[in-house]
């Protein structure tokens, strides 16, 4: 595939992927890539494809010359039970899946200039939340008929040159171009609390962009064993200027840190067994870690500097995944994964836009190679229903009836992906 042509395939996945939204670990995806994603989305002492810098650049050292292109069909179930409020108006079981279908895309590209040097991009979806209530709550809409929701996709583009500093030893950057739409509706409720009535809801989709990098070595420490360690700073956004009266810092919505560990491990000639410990730092992003009903209740407003946000937690997230040359035409993966939800319980009722409570993934893969070039790859995850149950999340007093709140959310997805040498 020529340079020109590889640009022209990412802006057509760049172009689609704004259309998505998910929400697995937090709200970030538990793996880039259907080959890491059949592995629970372990990748970052394991490069697999020409998405591999999404999770660690210097894997692109390793993966030689290539190109991928696939999609994942997601769907997440997610909503929220409310009771004790004294009110039926109020109380029920709420479901938010009134959209709940999505295609994510994805693509990567990599080529050996030389036998140390690799110049690639990978174009993949961050993450995102979404939630479609459509049955109107009155604690949100204020009374009116608006259904209420939110709508968060991200989407990252990543040049990434990598770097064999020995044979065995790989560094490697990406510079991360990130976009980011949001859209939120029915939040009449919050009027009073807003420091910008006009900017709080039903005012359509926004969208901002801005920049940021990833770090990763990779070191083959022995025959059997490879390690890993990859950084990504903070990726600085714009803000959501038709949101100034909801996020935090009229309307800021950077994306946080995260980090991680990796270790793979050929532990026979057709078994390889990996691990990834991945941290994301969800607390240091003002608008999704300060806490929300203690800073309103203190008389913080919506959107106001140091403002209140969704109160998330950061999140540490370990993952474990086999693969096994079952014949030299296919190979069989799997892998699992576990990390403690970020959303605190006294958060509970601003969450319910956004119940990110997912905690453990099942995976399951299978490469096919169709030809001496080319492979084809399926994924399959589960995320295991979850619950935060939250007794007194609602407050009571004015405009608060008080009760109780129960955050549920499971998940499914299914990807396809062509590989190819070039």
């Amino acid at each position: 595939m020529k340079l020109k042509n590889c640009i022209k395939v990412a802006v057509v996945v760049a172009c689609c992927a704004p259309a998505f939204a998910l929400a697995t670990n937090g709200y970030f995806s538990d793996g880039y890539g259907i080959k890491a994603k059949g592995m629970a989305g372990v990748g970052i002492a394991l490069p697999q494809d020409g998405i591999a810098a999404a999770t660690n650049p210097a894997g692109m050292a390793f993966v030689g010359d290539r190109a991928d292109i696939g999609i994942d069909w997601f769907k997440p179930m997610r909503g929220a039970d409310i009771s004790g409020t004294g009110g039926a108006c109020c109380n029920g079981a709420f479901q938010g899946n009134d959209s709940n279908n999505f295609l994510i895309p994805e693509f990567g590209y990599n080529r050996m200039l030389s036998p140390q040097l690799a110049l690639g991009v990978s174009v993949y979806g961050n993450g995102g939340m979404n939630t479609d209530y459509s049955q109107p709550n009155v604690l949100f809409n204020g009374g009116t008929a608006n259904h209420s929701g939110v709508d968060l996709s991200q989407l990252f583009i990543a040049p990434t040159i990598a770097y064999k500093v020995t044979p065995q030893h790989s560094l490697g950057v990406s510079l991360n171009f990130a976009y980011q739409s949001f859209a939120a509706k029915g939040l009449q409720g919050f009027a009073n609390f807003s420091s910008n009535k006009a900017a709080l809801t039903d005012v359509g989709h926004d969208s901002s962009t801005g920049w940021g990098a990833r770090f990763g070595w990779t070191g083959q420490v022995s025959d059997t064993v490879t390690l890993g360690a990859t950084y990504q700073t903070i990726t600085r956004m714009g803000k959501f200027s038709k949101y100034a009266g909801l996020f935090a810092d009229q309307g800021s919505f950077d994306i946080p840190a995260n980090y991680g560990v990796g270790i793979a491990v050929k532990a026979a000639p057709a078994f390889t067994i990996a691990a990834d410990v991945q941290k994301i730092d969800y607390s240091k992003i003002s608008s999704v870690g300060n806490p929300s009903l203690a800073l309103l209740l203190a008389g913080k407003a919506l959107g106001s500097s140091g403002g209140p946000g969704f109160g998330w937690q950061d999140m540490t997230v370990y993952k474990l995944g086999i693969a096994y040359d079952y014949s030299p035409a296919l190979t069989l993966r799997a892998g699992v994964s576990h990390g403690r939800q970020p959303i605190a319980a006294a958060d509970a009722f601003i969450n319910i836009l956004a119940p990110g409570v997912i905690e453990d993934h099942v995976t399951f893969g299978v490469t096919w190679a169709a030809s001496k070039t080319g492979e084809l790859t399926v994924g399959y995850m589960h995320a295991f229903n979850n619950n935060v149950n939250a007794p007194g999340a609602i407050p009571a007093g004015a405009p608060f009836p008080g009760g109780n709140v129960n955050l549920r959310m499971y998940q499914n997805s299914f990807g396809i992906a062509y590989g190819w040498k070039l």
